[in-house]
């Protein structure tokens, strides 16, 4: 749309309209993979090279110990799977017992150090002593996976109070306890370490007017990219996981609403009637086994990759909520003051982040020799 625009009005627009399109223009083209000699806007010299170490703590996971919140099923128990098999030990935490028991129940019999211990993500005393338990059972933890979250389906114009605090407790809450009971463990030890945190594809742009679960994933995002830049050269990675369309439990989260918590006048919710598991199988059909999810998960946490992705399909939403920002700046050149001022606090995890990936892609499409 930007390069339409400056085609089509290649004499009209004036020369600052001219820059910042192109400067945007540029930016589009990398964020698609392509590589324009336009994109220095962001302080690279040359795009796709990057321009400092890049540390990769847990490029090596074999005998180191995880920590999974709701790893009983769904996207969770495809990340216990997938560590146990990379030869990791792997504490999850479970609210279901059924859940539970068909997690173990994947391992029984095989080598894998498994551990399972019930937690509710909200209660911060309880996530010291589950911190506390998995380092009594397997040694320090090296890999915080902050994976349990509820698919609440509450719009952000009619959420109640409770649905608000229930939402963003948990899905919010429960990585702000994971973050602040595992973060000082990980530096304390020195051995290394990596915080995972599930987000959503809802973290990368509305859409299904659930905006309290999307309010809570843009929030994870935010808080997950702070996590990167504080951590940056302390050998602790850092990584958001978006996944799309992934077969889970998490339509069910009703279930495990706290008593204290519900709407007043609220029924409990039924149990899927044939017609609505009938209704969910073309999506299911579609979605992404867990265990393929937990393989790109830790193939991302071997490499220390900001962003974890699964779906090629939501590169288009992204691209368009990018431009619609950068579109949406003035044009006018800001003072040379102020624009001083907010380069001294302007991390440099997204320039990097860009090079470092474009540079991959790079070296994935030269023919071999």
């Amino acid at each position: 749309m930007i390069r339409e625009e400056l085609e089509q009005e290649s004499t009209a627009i004036s020369p600052e309209r001219r820059e910042f399109l192109e400067r945007a223009a540029a930016a589009m083209a990398l964020g698609a993979g392509g590589l324009t000699a336009g994109s220095a806007l962001a302080g690279a010299a040359e795009p796709g090279t990057p321009s400092k170490r890049h540390q990769t703590p847990l490029a090596e996971v074999a005998g180191k110990v995880a920590f999974v919140t709701g790893g009983s099923s769904g996207i969770g128990l495809g990340l216990v799977r997938a560590f146990a098999a990379a030869g990791m030990k792997v504490v999850f935490t479970y609210l279901n017992d059924a859940h539970r028991d068909e997690t173990l129940a994947y391992f029984k019999g095989t080598r894998a150090q498994v551990h399972a211990l019930k937690l509710d993500v909200t209660d911060r005393d309880g996530m010291q002593r589950a911190a506390d338990e998995a380092e009594n059972t397997f040694g320090k933890v090296h890999l915080l996976c902050n994976n349990a979250g509820i698919g609440l389906r509450a719009p952000a114009s009619s959420a109640s109070y409770k649905d608000w605090d229930w939402g963003l407790g948990v899905n919010l809450g429960g990585v702000v306890n994971g973050v602040a009971v595992f973060v000082p463990r990980i530096r304390a030890h020195g051995e290394g370490g990596h915080i995972l945190t599930t987000a959503s594809s809802a973290s990368l742009a509305v859409g299904g007017k659930v905006g309290v679960y999307v309010t809570s994933k843009f929030a994870v995002m935010g808080m997950t990219e702070s996590l990167r830049e504080e951590l940056d050269g302390e050998n602790i990675g850092v990584s958001v996981f978006c996944p799309g369309l992934v077969r889970s439990h998490i339509v069910e989260s009703e279930r495990n609403r706290p008593a204290a918590l519900a709407n007043e006048g609220a029924k409990p919710a039924p149990a899927p009637s044939p017609a609505d598991v009938a209704a969910m199988q073309p999506y299911m059909a579609v979605a992404m086994d867990p265990l393929e999810a937990g393989e790109l998960v830790l193939r991302g946490i071997r490499r220390n990759d900001l962003y974890i992705f699964t779906h090629q399909e939501f590169e288009t939403v992204v691209r368009e909520r990018s431009e619609a920002m950068l579109a949406s700046f003035p044009v006018e050149p800001a003072p040379k003051a102020r624009a001083e001022i907010v380069k001294t606090y302007t991390p440099d995890i997204y320039r990097r982040e860009r090079d470092r990936r474009l540079a991959e892609r790079r070296k994935a499409k030269r023919p071999s020799s």
